[in-house]
């Protein structure tokens, strides 16, 4: 069995020898690379570190090799779903290529594993129009009662819903929207996605965009003090948290037994939009995939609708053809 070789030590520029760094060290140095070198954002940062932390308390080693890595990724098999284990061997490997490029070891054992493996593929989950509007319905309900303060942050509420499902943008995306990325006059939003990517969406509802305009007037000095377009009680960033337990008592109140998480919002958005014809390329400029492949899962899901309307709707239903005997 070949050895990967970690450089214990090395020479500095007065001859001296000096002891390498441990793997903690490797790890907050490669974490430091990723943000300020790569600008990676803070969701993947949180991943990264989650899971080079689980992978190390596995190994027990500095630099493990290339057995422990591949019962590592067996036992990953053994606890999790497949998009986290993926997740979570992209991040090993990512981290093994940055040791590689820095030289910190002579061998990348990833170069001899295979990682592939069939994904299971699974529609995302949607909410129903009319839980839709049931939903938004119950909020607007709420707009008069209470005092001052609860408007504002009854205001917030909606606002952020009515932008969940204006945008299909990620939760994060919507808790992260700075002040000064959002024009109040135009309707533009910019959006940072995943990997630090830049994107502008734009509301085209003027209800919602007089939503916005409206929760901003009533919460102007908490969002200048903090920088961000939503804030909570504490005049700090609404984090995404918070929205899901927002949602969570606005679906109770409103009576719906589904469990409605944001991302749904962000999945009924795309496959509405399909649904009522528009081209599967726009729908993914205004989502942020990368890929398209990623969008046109939502195809077969507006693919049942489109059935539903040829069983219901198609002229032969309603013409007089003989049946075979």
């Amino acid at each position: 069995m070949r050895v990967i070789h970690l450089k214990m030590c090395y020479t500095n520029e007065k001859g001296v020898e000096v002891k390498s760094m441990s793997y903690k060290e490797h790890v907050k140095k490669y974490l430091e690379y990723c943000e300020f070198r790569k600008e990676l954002d803070w969701n993947t940062l949180k991943a990264y570190r989650i899971d080079l932390r689980q992978f190390f308390e596995y190994a027990q080693e500095d630099i493990p090799e290339k057995n422990i890595i591949e019962n590592y990724i067996t036992q990953l098999h053994k606890t999790y779903k497949q998009k986290t284990i993926k997740r979570k061997i992209a991040s090993i490997k990512a981290y093994y290529n940055y040791l590689e490029e820095c030289e910190i070891i002579n061998e990348n054992p990833f170069r001899k594993i295979k990682v592939k493996f069939k994904e299971s593929s699974i529609l995302p989950r949607i909410i129903p129009r009319e839980e839709i509007e049931r939903l938004l319905n119950c909020m607007y309900t709420y707009e008069a009662i209470g005092s001052e303060k609860h408007y504002k942050y009854w205001l917030r509420d909606v606002a952020v819903v009515e932008t969940l499902f204006a945008t299909g943008a990620r939760v994060y995306e919507i808790s992260n929207i700075k002040a000064d990325c959002i024009n109040l006059n135009t309707g533009l939003i910019k959006i940072m996605g995943k990997g630090s990517k830049e994107r502008y969406i734009q509301i085209a509802s003027a209800d919602i965009l007089d939503i916005l305009k409206k929760y901003y007037a009533h919460n102007l000095e908490a969002i200048q003090k903090s920088g961000f377009f939503f804030v909570n009680s504490r005049g700090n960033r609404y984090t995404e948290q918070s929205i899901r337990l927002m949602l969570k008592k606005y679906t109770m109140l409103a009576g719906i037994e589904r469990n409605i998480t944001p991302h749904m919002f962000r999945h009924s958005f795309a496959t509405y939009l399909i649904e009522e014809g528009v081209d599967v390329s726009c729908v993914q400029q205004i989502l942020g995939h990368s890929s398209i492949k990623t969008t046109q899962i939502y195809i077969h899901i507006a693919s049942k609708k489109q059935a539903e309307i040829l069983r219901e709707m198609h002229p032969r239903n309603r013409m007089n053809i003989r049946r075979v005997a």
